[in-house]
């Protein structure tokens, strides 16, 4: 039902700004505007999407969480994706969320809201050398590999002769 009454909202609140902003302004100048925003948020979107590939990069070689920077990623999608679309309201939501201390507030929020029933990176700890069981990565042999397999025996024959393009 909310994302109803965003997709209401959303337009409505756009066409009024555009019509009060116009007023004020001019249309020539309010187009400006609105293009002016869309190179600049442009800008500032690559220059952020960088800095958080860097972070999600840092944090799968350090083996950490990558949840953070994978939030301020999308967060950053989406405000490049508001960015571009023509209007006030969403180049004001668009360039808030290029604020790194706004998507650190709104994903603290997002994660008192979800809960994680199971996370895990890393080795699986049922496979550790550890615990006593069979690790096949630390292999004195690197050219054995384990493995499971079932034969899956083709009963049927097609019924066509073929379009040319696969062999039968």
């Amino acid at each position: 039902m909310w994302l109803f009454v965003a997709f209401l909202m959303v337009p409505l609140i756009e066409i009024a700004l555009f019509i009060q902003v116009g007023g004020l302004i001019g249309l020539w100048p309010t187009l400006g505007v609105v293009i002016v925003t869309a190179i600049l948020g442009t800008w500032m979107v690559r220059a952020q999407g960088r800095l958080a590939m860097n972070d999600l990069r840092q944090s799968f070689n350090r083996l950490e969480d990558p949840g953070e920077p994978l939030a301020h990623g999308a967060m950053i999608l989406l405000s490049g994706a508001l960015l571009l679309t023509p209007g006030f309201f969403t180049d004001t939501v668009g360039f808030a969320l290029l604020i790194p201390a706004v998507r650190v507030a709104m994903f603290k929020w997002l994660k008192s809201r979800v809960t994680v029933a199971s996370f895990q990176m890393g080795a699986d700890p049922r496979h550790d050398p550890r615990h006593g069981q069979h690790d096949p990565r630390h292999d004195p042999r690197p050219d054995v590999i384990e493995g499971e397999f079932t034969e899956v025996r083709r009963e049927k024959k097609p019924n066509h002769p073929g379009s040319g393009w696969t062999r039968h």
